[in-house]
């Protein structure tokens, strides 16, 4: 049995659900990343804020990415795993909520993520191809 421990990006960036929303775009360019998860004033995760996100939900209605925190974008509850948890039931997670990012707690904290490329670069090309196909339905 695999974790997801173990295929997971650990460290995680996080945004501040009261960061500006420029703050986040700053930051995913830096780190060359399309998405960040954003993390509450208690440590826990309050949502995830793709690139998209900040164009379609906030740029292209007039809201002002300077002065627009990133808890507003956070909507509903996000759907996570358990870093303990089989790496299979990640999988399920990510097929059934159509997620390309799936942010990895342990202890009701954050630890990591797992992308499409994690995926990628740790389990077969057929699961691979399987995981991809059913997300982008």
């Amino acid at each position: 049995m695999t974790l997801t421990r173990e295929i997971m990006t650990p460290n995680a960036q996080c945004i501040g659900e009261n960061d500006a929303l420029s703050i986040a775009a700053e930051r995913m360019s830096a780190h060359d990343i399309g998405a960040l998860p954003i993390c509450g004033e208690d440590g826990r995760l309050k949502g995830m804020l793709t690139d998209r996100d900040i164009v379609v939900k906030a740029v292209a209605i007039g809201l002002d990415p300077e002065t627009t925190n990133a808890g507003r974008l956070a909507g509903g509850r996000p759907v996570v795993v358990d870093a303990d948890s089989d790496v299979e039931h990640a999988l399920t997670l990510m097929q059934e909520n159509r997620v390309r990012r799936l942010p990895v707690i342990s202890h009701r904290r954050l630890v990591g993520i797992i992308s499409q490329a994690d995926i990628a670069r740790h389990l077969a090309a057929v699961t691979t191809g399987r995981t991809v196909e059913a997300i982008s339905r």
